[in-house]
């Protein structure tokens, strides 16, 4: 492949920047909820789940930006460790709220307090202006990420051709 270089300077991405945060973030998570046998992942939909009313199980997913059936089967292994009971809804029997038993409030409450300790820590670390800055950031990145005509991905695809690589060429 002509044009790449090994020794092209490695410049700090975005995207890396990000996904090693966000691991770092989950890591942390993770080490502080094992004594009480809560992970990173159960603690952030048990957050998404309204602790007085409970919440449709259809509403859950795009709450947390995941797929459906991913969450089917955390709400599955969920209620099999007694953090949540399925409620039919009583106007609309196709329709299933998501409760929180009380030991899954026990649990949204653990993970609530340890994302505001986390907060907090933050908060004395980055100044109330530089968090607005960080979060005016990331959503400038959003709106990159959502690229509604497709730009993006036009871009690719020509840079991609100036190295002679094609859907087609990979597609073998």
């Amino acid at each position: 492949m002509e044009g790449l270089r090994r020794s092209e300077k490695k410049k700090q991405s975005v995207d890396l920047s990000i996904k090693a945060t966000w691991l770092g973030i989950s890591k942390m998570y993770n080490l502080l909820g094992a004594p009480y046998d809560i992970s990173h992942s159960i603690g952030f939909v048990l957050l998404n789940i309204d602790p007085v009313d409970g919440t449709p199980a259809t509403k859950i997913a795009p709450l947390m930006g995941m797929e459906a059936r991913s969450l089917t089967r955390m709400l599955k292994n969920f209620e099999e460790k007694g953090l949540i009971v399925r409620i039919p809804d009583k106007h609309d029997k196709r329709k299933v709220i998501i409760k929180l038993t009380d030991y899954g409030q026990a649990k949204r409450e653990m993970s609530k307090q340890t994302v505001k300790v986390f907060q907090r820590r933050v908060e004395e670390k980055v100044s109330l202006d530089e968090l607005g800055v960080f979060f005016h950031v990331m959503d400038q990145i959003n709106d990159v990420i959502k690229d509604p005509k497709n730009h993006m991905f036009d871009e690719i695809r020509d840079r991609l051709k100036e190295y002679g690589i094609t859907e087609d060429n990979l597609n073998k």
